[in-house]
């Protein structure tokens, strides 16, 4: 139980905090602390604009590590696996052939009646 807290945070750095750090870094390598600035002070939601900038960066950096450990940039979320009930069957496997059977021999009696 002591590594899913730490799975999330590592989630959370990967998938949220990378993106937004890779933007920032681009913007102040390309601009100067002015352009990082500009981009907290000008946009709506400036956060998710850095995250959306930032993305394609963060998405290379993560299959570079894939690639170095698979699982350490893309890290394996868990899943929760259940049984489904399966429906009730309408008839069993004979009855649903002799229906398609009879529905296609329907079928092919229009076709051949028509001109």
């Amino acid at each position: 139980m002591p590594s899913q807290p730490l799975d999330a945070l590592r989630l959370a750095v990967m998938q949220e905090w990378l993106p937004l750090g890779l933007a920032v870094v681009d913007r102040a390598r390309r601009g100067g602390v002015g352009s990082v600035v500009e981009g907290f002070t000008q946009a709506e939601d400036p956060l998710d604009q850095l995250r959306q900038e930032g993305e394609p960066a963060a998405r290379q950096l993560r299959d570079s590590l894939d690639r170095l450990q698979p699982g350490l940039g893309n890290p394996v979320m868990t899943v929760q696996v259940r049984d489904l009930e399966q429906p009730p069957a309408e008839g069993d496997l004979q009855g649903a052939l002799a229906r398609i059977g009879e529905r296609l021999t329907l079928l092919e009696q229009r076709l051949g009646a028509e001109p």
